[in-house]
């Protein structure tokens, strides 16, 4: 195989994520659903940041990590930035709700 091969992990899979109306709010130029490439959820995450500055700062704290308030849903379960993607996932981006 050589230098050149690369394992199924390392490879960025082609994935479509769903943002949520309240992070839509914040950047009106976004789309609701983006088509992306990315290994990871931290990958994903620096796309959608390449793609519009600042969102990073709106789904990530400064440890780095998630926000508590945000869920990031790939398969079903939530994720975390080092999470893999598997080629074609739909991942969701959702906010907390509270209230009383």
């Amino acid at each position: 195989m050589g230098d050149r091969a690369e394992s199924a992990a390392e490879v960025e899979k082609v994935v479509t994520v769903v943002l949520p109306p309240a992070l839509l709010a914040l950047f009106p130029v976004a789309s609701r659903e983006v088509v992306l490439q990315a290994r990871t959820v931290g990958g994903l995450i620096a796309g959608l940041d390449r793609r519009w500055p600042g969102m990073r700062d709106r789904l990530c704290d400064s440890t780095p990590r998630v926000r508590r308030h945000i869920n990031i849903v790939v398969a079903g379960q939530r994720a975390a930035l080092d999470t893999p993607l598997p080629e074609g996932a739909r991942v969701y981006v959702l906010t907390a709700i509270s209230g009383g």
